[in-house]
């Protein structure tokens, strides 16, 4: 700090003119000065330095540190992760084109299963075209700036997940966040676009609008109200983006999604965005709409344009499990009955609040009673899920990167149900949470207690 200081004097007397600092005084200076780190020094004793270690294929069951535990961590809705025809009809795809491309799709990157895998989907979605991605994340986030760009206005909802908001800061357009799934602060919001294009037609023409959601809500679990927004769309003429990552092979009598949820026809979603990594237990993921849309982002998608296309192999297997899908429609119904099931066995434990619709495949238990400090929240509910891993149930505390979420959620552990998962192993991974949340959030509620107690008499 004193050298610091030092300089700053010298350089304010350099620029009054005062005197030149001579060149031992310079030297001093420089051998003096100590760059900040890039990032702050962590300790062992941080959260996210103390990961675990899976060993094997995060399937039904998953090996934690060696330790073999029933998963209720993983986005393996169907169960397809660990299915033996996807296994095979990736490997056969191996033994064909190999194990990657080394190219991006527009560089010799495109392979014939790709279009196949396009338009697969763009059947089972009943669009006109699909474009697939070969990462999950940066399909949403590269969708939204190839279409929105500045000085257009996008209205988001604020609870959306963390590829939207990337995409939003990518796109740099001017971004209104509403009220999450609040459609009267919505409706205010576009009423005062509205009032403003009145104000300046000029520049009303040669702005775009777009409203940008989730199907199903990855930090909230609960679905928008899809009729809703079509209604305000059609209403003051704005685009949907509605990104379906946690609700695609999950809502739906067929799997397709929040559009067959509500059966509202999907023409009336500009672009529906999705990744293959959840319910298709691939990776990558797919837009999916109209042709001359989708075509767009062939150009102007950099996850498309710029990275290399999604390894043959992994798109042999999204292909055979939307075979899967299709070939059995019932198992949908398998998965609601499940997640209705566990929702109901969660509820009315003592210090837990179970957070999402009781048909969410992937859910939240947060604390009924927050201390105050959010570091201390999370150590508490990493005690929970901890004392379950110990007896063989997988659980996780959802992470987040603090500083940079707009909105950020509530600490939780995040509650993933599986079409495998039979009714004796969520009997017994229920019983397992109480009895957790019993062991170490008695003390958490003493502690709370006599911080209330300690307050009061301060009050007094």
């Amino acid at each position: 700090m004193d050298v610091l200081v030092s300089l700053l004097r010298a350089l304010t007397c350099k620029l009054r003119g005062i005197r030149q600092l001579t060149e031992k005084e310079e030297n001093d200076l420089i051998e003096g000065w100590r760059p900040e780190p890039l990032v702050p020094v962590a300790f062992k004793t941080q959260a996210h330095l103390k990961y675990n270690t899976v060993t094997g294929p995060p399937g039904h069951m998953i090996t934690i540190n060696g330790k073999e535990c029933v998963n209720f961590v993983s986005f393996n809705f169907l169960g397809l992760l660990d299915s033996e025809r996807v296994k095979q009809k990736a490997l056969a795809s191996v033994r064909k084109y190999g194990v990657g491309t080394c190219g991006p799709r527009g560089f010799y990157g495109t392979f014939d299963i790709h279009l196949e895998l396009e338009r697969r989907l763009a059947d089972f979605m009943r669009t006109e075209e699909a474009i697939v991605y070969s990462c999950g994340f940066a399909t949403i986030a590269s969708a939204i700036p190839a279409y929105s760009k500045r000085g257009d206005v996008v209205f988001a909802d604020e609870a959306v997940c963390f590829s939207i908001q990337k995409g939003l800061q990518a796109s740099r357009s001017s971004v209104r966040y509403f009220k999450h799934n609040d459609m009267d602060d919505l409706e205010r919001l576009l009423k005062e676009q509205e009032e403003e294009d009145w104000r300046n037609p000029r520049k009303a023409r040669a702005t775009r609008r777009f409203i940008v959601v989730e199907g199903l809500y990855v930090n909230t679990a609960d679905v928008c109200p899809l009729p809703d927004l079509v209604r305000l769309k059609y209403k003051y003429k704005v685009r949907i983006f509605l990104e379906e990552s946690m609700s695609f092979g999950v809502l739906g009598e067929s799997g397709r999604g929040v559009t067959e949820h509500f059966g509202v026809d999907v023409n009336d979603v500009d672009l529906t965005c999705a990744n293959l990594e959840n319910a298709v237990a691939s990776i990558g993921g797919f837009c999916c709409g109209r042709r001359f849309v989708i075509d767009h982002q062939r150009l102007s998608g950099q996850g498309y344009c710029f990275s290399a296309s999604l390894p043959p192999l992994l798109a042999a297997a999204a292909i055979e499990a939307l075979d899967a899908m299709e070939g059995d429609p019932g198992v949908f119904s398998v998965l609601r009955t499940k997640c209705r099931r566990f929702h109901e066995a969660l509820r009315g434990i003592p210090g837990l609040a179970v957070v999402g619709a009781a048909f969410a495949p992937a859910f939240h238990l947060r604390l009924e009673r927050s201390s105050g400090s959010r570091d201390a929240d999370v150590r508490t509910l990493s005690r929970v899920a901890d004392y379950c891993v110990d007896r063989r149930v997988a659980l996780s505390v959802a992470r987040y990167l603090d500083k940079e979420e707009r909105c950020l959620p509530l600490p939780s552990i995040r509650v993933a149900v599986s079409v495998r998962q039979t009714d004796e192993e969520m009997d017994t991974a229920a019983a397992c949470i109480r009895e957790a949340a019993s062991a170490v959030l008695v003390g958490y509620s003493l502690t709370l207690s006599r911080s209330s107690m300690d307050f009061s008499t301060v009050a007094i």
